[in-house]
């Protein structure tokens, strides 16, 4: 049963749905640009009341007043890439994981720093320029 309804062709319809769902309701009621980033249709200029907290991602569509950052967008990109994986089965999943995104498993591997659920931690100067792997990494030889 699970891999008829996850990664699947399903799933993929699921998600296909939902983005389209996502493009109507931005198309509607945005009215700031629409912009395309990390595979996310982005639409600014949403009313607050047409999406939950600060944003939402249906489908391949993040849904916004203009909470935009890098970070935002990259939190989510995994929402989306959940929805691609769940399907219409998603939302149902959300649900049940509870609205407490610091327990919530899906907020919780979207990186709750980078929703903005928690304060980014703090760098040495300079260290945010290079990821972990190379700040780990010994010089070659």
């Amino acid at each position: 049963m699970r891999a008829l309804l996850l990664d699947s062709p399903i799933s993929r319809l699921g998600y296909l749905y939902a983005t389209l769902v996502g493009l109507v309701w931005g198309f509607i009621w945005s009215t700031g640009r629409v912009e395309r980033h990390a595979g996310l249709f982005v639409f600014r200029g949403m009313p607050k009341w047409a999406f939950g907290r600060g944003g939402s991602c249906v489908g391949g569509c993040y849904l916004t007043d203009q909470n935009v950052t890098p970070d935002v967008i990259e939190h989510e990109a995994v929402h989306k890439r959940q929805w691609q994986r769940y399907g219409m089965l998603f939302p149902l999943l959300y649900l049940f994981a509870g609205r407490n995104p610091l327990k919530n498993r899906f907020e919780i591997e979207a990186g709750l720093e980078k929703g903005g659920y928690l304060p980014a931690a703090r760098r040495p100067s300079g260290a945010a320029a290079r990821p972990t792997a190379q700040r780990n990494a010994r010089p070659s030889a």
